[in-house]
């Protein structure tokens, strides 16, 4: 038991993915640095930043994160609240401490955001922040939606906004994963907001 203590911590801990020095890009790497900094006005940064292993897919995922973010027909109350399901869906603290904040700035009421952070279904939701919370969920806890949920989505979004709701789900879920593998950190003396889930 004191061994697996003594393994479990460091590891938890460690940046497996550190942030590669611009000085030791590849070319490839600063080709596609030199992109992203054109196309988003600063340099690779957070989720970006263990990518720029597969600097192609780094430049391809930043693409995409820039429709999904600021592109999309829903309105950034509700983007902003599918990250953060699909963050607490993946305990993924880096996700949630990137976009609480942008999801109360959108609109968001913060207790909405509270209860996704506890796994809760949020009380007294709007209708369309209900049709975005249960599409999320069912597709992340069941891997498929049922008739009901995915008639009242596209009854609200219509079937471009489910893609669109999909996509964010599955864009951020993407990134999650990556993040996750990499045990990307929060800043220095940011606190991780999220316990595990479930326990």
């Amino acid at each position: 038991m004191a061994i697996a203590c003594g393994l479990a911590r460091p590891v938890l801990a460690q940046d497996r993915m550190p942030a590669i020095s611009p000085e030791n890009y590849n070319d490839a790497q600063k080709k596609s640095a030199a992109e992203f900094l054109a196309e988003r006005g600063y340099p690779v940064r957070g989720p970006f930043l263990p990518l720029m292993r597969s600097p192609e897919i780094m430049l391809r995922a930043a693409s995409m994160g820039e429709f999904l973010r600021y592109k999309t027909t829903l309105p950034p109350r509700l983007s902003e609240m599918v990250i953060l399901i699909t963050a607490r869906e993946w305990t993924q603290q880096y996700e949630w401490v990137a976009h609480r904040e942008l999801a109360i700035k959108g609109g968001l009421r913060p207790e909405i955001a509270d209860a996704i952070a506890d796994g809760r279904r949020p009380d007294g939701m709007h209708d369309d922040e209900e049709a975005v919370y249960d599409l999320s969920v069912e597709i992340h806890r069941t891997k498929r939606v049922s008739d009901a949920t995915y008639r009242k989505a596209v009854a609200r979004f219509g079937e471009q906004g489910v893609v669109e709701v999909l996509g964010i789900n599955g864009y951020y879920t993407f990134l999650a994963m990556t993040l996750n593998a990499a045990r990307t950190p929060l800043p220095p003396g940011v606190a991780e907001p999220l316990k595990r889930f479930p326990d």
